[in-house]
């Protein structure tokens, strides 16, 4: 058996990652058509991989996301909550949960209580850490409140191992939850665990991938073939300073930035999620494993460089063939495994291309629209001094230094000037939220106000919460590497596919909607795991069979 990809893990990037791990014992090989529980649940997320962007490009896939269309595949996934970024989003991958229940409201909220001068609180920290702040922060599963799937196999079975690679770390520390057996993820230009394990061994597998990563990025990137479909997308745009889409990924000797934002990012990730398959054994316990896999360059791509253009053609070619090495080592050494790909949320292409493509209704947002403006205004006109409104985005919070006789005033107040704004098609203060009941209904026919129920905290969401009109970007000012982003309350930020894949699985596809709070109860039913009170709901995987859902 040869060792990890000893040729070597490829993207068509000539991207190089030698060999990782030591040849291991040689694994029986897999059943034609395999028969019970599988023992190895791989479960990926693609950042950003919207359902509009798998169905522009799934008719081109030739190689893993060719296969993992061979399975079951539900193109109308809904991460159906209004705060559609990276850490709610991943959130209600694993658990069945909607961030309503995970707590993970956005990547960052306000806690006016936090005991620092910033005030601001990323999702995946812990605040406490003395010295930290929200740009210098320690990495932490202490805000994600409830189990993953494999917090939850682990409770169930001691045996199980569950482990967890990503190019972020929130990424891999709401997939894989509090119980890992390892997690790691990309910073900046190598991968590092949480601080609360680093004196702990550093696997062997782990130093040569940054030790391969590290003499990767110490040379410069050739550009990267450009596939014949991908001609009529490469055309040029202005936008924040520079021109963007018709680039290759040519990248200079020792720029981590270009490499975070490249399919090389992707290829690092799975080889090393690959190696630590090998060098554990996953999937030849005596139980199920789990390994979460979070690919993050697609969505480094399309903040920098938007969704339409050259480079995002270039990385979905990319991310199949990576994708497909991946799963063709797995079957090369005889593992019995499922494949679930997801996303954790869509997006939407930059709005200076969209305008050149004769779509005049998109638009920046007004920076008029921002909460510590708005208060500064309403401040002036009632007479309250010092800060009034504080917010990131969608989420505004009435300042703890507004005087409690006055709270009710200034929220009506925010209230209406937000509604009066001509980008703003709903603002929704925390009694309506709450007052609100969850919807039972498919996920896109749900109110605004029930996909703000699903992403809304009592402790901590915003005291109002706004929601820009169809097509307004919270982007301002578009910057070198910030070009497009997500978070809306819109389907196409929303939307993501759904795919499951195992050895001789019948294929079928479902165009009715479902919710990524699913996954795990699926998940669950196909290892024979219990589970109850989630959100989510058991997704029959055997079609014209017997049902697979536990009755």
């Amino acid at each position: 058996m040869k060792s990890l990809f000893a040729a070597a893990l490829l993207t068509s990037a000539a991207l190089v990652l030698p060999a990782l791990a030591q040849t291991p014992a040689a694994a029986p090989a897999a059943a034609a058509t395999p028969q019970g529980k599988p023992k190895l649940i791989v479960a990926i997320s693609v950042d950003q991989f919207s359902a509009d962007l798998f169905a522009q490009y799934r008719s081109r896939y030739t190689d893993g996301l060719a296969r993992l269309q061979q399975g079951v595949v539900f193109p109308s996934g809904y991460q159906s909550h209004a705060a559609t970024e990276t850490c709610p989003g991943h959130s209600t991958i694993l658990t069945g949960m909607r961030p309503a229940h995970t707590g993970i409201i956005a990547n960052t909220w306000i806690d006016q209580r936090a005991g620092r001068p910033d005030k601001a609180v990323y999702c995946a920290e812990d605040e406490r850490a003395p010295g930290s702040d929200h740009d210098k922060y320690q990495p932490s599963d202490l805000h994600l409140r409830v189990d993953t799937l494999g917090d939850m196999m682990k409770r169930a079975d001691p045996r199980t191992r569950v482990v967890a690679v990503a190019g972020k770390d929130r990424a891999a520390i709401m997939m894989g939850g509090h119980h890992t057996d390892q997690m790691w993820f990309w910073a900046t230009d190598h991968f590092i665990t949480l601080p609360s394990r680093s004196t702990a061994p550093v696997p062997a597998v782990v130093t040569r991938a940054n030790d391969a990563v590290g003499k990767l990025l110490a040379g410069a990137q050739a550009p990267l073939p450009l596939p014949g479909y991908c001609k009529g997308l490469a055309q040029p745009i202005a936008v924040g300073g520079q021109t963007i889409g018709t680039g290759q990924f040519q990248r200079a000797a020792g720029d981590a930035r270009s490499f975070r934002a490249s399919p090389a990012l992707d290829g690092a990730v799975f080889a090393l999620a690959a190696g630590l398959i090998q060098d554990m054994k996953l999937g030849q316990g005596a139980g199920t494993d789990l390994i979460a896999v979070g690919g993050s360059a697609t969505d480094y791509v399309g903040h920098a460089l938007g969704t339409q253009g050259s480079e995002m053609c270039i990385q979905m070619a990319q991310l199949d063939q990576t994708i497909g090495a991946f799963l063709a080592q797995l079957d090369e050494w005889g593992l019995d495994y499922e494949v679930m790909l997801t996303a954790d949320h869509g997006a939407h292409d930059m709005t200076e291309r969209q305008q050149q493509r004769a779509m005049p209704m998109e638009e920046h947002a007004d920076a008029s629209n921002a909460a510590k403006l708005v208060g500064a205004a309403i401040g002036r006109d009632l007479g309250i001094a010092g800060p009034v409104l504080i917010g990131p985005e969608s989420d505004v919070y009435i300042a703890d230094s507004v005087p409690a006789a006055r709270r009710k005033q200034v929220l009506a107040e925010a209230k209406r000037r937000y509604l009066a704004m001509p980008q703003v098609a709903a603002a929704f203060t925390r009694d309506e939220i709450a007052a609100t009941s969850f919807a039972k209904t498919p996920p896109e026919t749900w109110t605004l106000l029930e996909r703000a129920r699903a992403s809304y905290d009592a402790e901590r969401s915003g005291d109002l919460m706004v929601m820009l009109k169809p097509r307004v970007t919270t982007i301002v000012k578009p910057a070198p590497f910030y070009v497009e982003t997500h978070g809306s309350p819109w389907d196409y930020d929303r939307r993501v596919p759904i795919l499951f894949w195992r050895k001789g699985m019948v294929a079928f596809e479902q165009p009715l909607s479902v919710e990524t709070v699913d996954i795990a109860p699926t998940l669950a039913a196909t290892i024979g795991l219990p589970v109850s009170g989630l959100d989510g709901r058991c997704l029959d995987l055997d079609a014209g069979a017997e049902d697979s859902c536990p009755k």
